[in-house]
């Protein structure tokens, strides 16, 4: 049987983690009245707010502030661990909406953890709390190191579309041209939508949006370079070496070494 949906503004403990095994599918938009911490320790998962969006793979999290609308993605199965904090406990809160950063050891271990105590866990649980408060501690600082790799999200119908379609064809010789047919206006016209909406230009979007995707494929078991490089339509392996560790500071090598150990 299905497990029944949760309720999680009703849940009256300060603090609690979620463990749900989901099927690909996506949801409708919303938000919620605690802080969150989104983790998938299985499968990546597309997370999306009002004016970004980002990849999930296993060796990144999100924090989410309480009342952000948003939804996620799911284009295949993902076990995903979702911790819930009152915002009273979060004294200083990372900067934004929104902030995406990279899993450490400890941020995994902790997140993984954090399953023992429920929506069903009573309301006072001295170690629960104190658990959850040393959780919530960490967070600023795990949320404000590194870089917060992102996405813009389309505002319009059309860009949407060329959006979509770049975001489908990563591996493939596409042309502003292509997304533009895809989009259904002239290149012109596409261009200062990407302006506009975006803030970058599309060729921008396709080069990190490469970047994002070649993270995603690096961290799989038994990921290779070459083919990872291939897949995210370079055509050669020391050009994609380039662009990867102009936009990670990392070498694909190293970074996917380092993932493997946080795995």
């Amino acid at each position: 049987m299905p497990k029944p949906l949760v309720d999680v503004d009703a849940v009256a403990a300060p603090a609690f983690c979620l463990a749900d095994e989901l099927s690909p599918m996506t949801s409708a938009w919303h938000a919620h009245r605690k802080h969150q911490i989104l983790y998938s320790s299985r499968g990546a998962l597309h997370l999306e707010v009002e004016d970004a969006q980002w990849l999930l793979p296993p060796q990144r999290a999100a924090w989410l502030r309480a009342g952000t609308r948003h939804r996620v993605r799911l284009s295949q199965p993902v076990s995903l661990r979702t911790v819930y904090l009152t915002p009273r406990w979060v004294r200083t809160p990372p900067e934004g909406a929104c902030r995406v950063f990279v899993i450490e050891p400890l941020a995994r271990e902790m997140l993984l953890y954090a399953t023992r105590w429920g929506p069903e866990r009573p309301r006072k649980d001295a170690l629960a709390d104190s658990f959850f408060g040393t959780l919530a501690h960490l967070l600023s600082e795990w949320a404000s190191a590194g870089r917060d790799w992102r996405l813009p999200r389309a505002r319009t119908p059309e860009l949407e579309r060329a959006m979509a379609f770049t975001l489908k064809h990563l591996g493939e010789p596409i042309s502003f041209e292509d997304a533009a047919r895809a989009a259904r206006l002239s290149g012109r016209t596409l261009s200062r939508r990407f302006e506009e909406e975006a803030q970058t230009t599309w060729r921008r979007f396709l080069h990190d949006a490469r970047m994002l995707r070649a993270m995603e494929l690096l961290a799989e078991e038994g990921s290779r370079v070459t083919q990872t490089a291939y897949a995210v339509g370079f055509e050669s392996l020391a050009a994609f070496t380039h662009a990867f560790h102009a936009f990670t500071g990392e070498r694909p090598r190293d970074f996917r070494r380092r993932v493997a150990h946080t795995a």
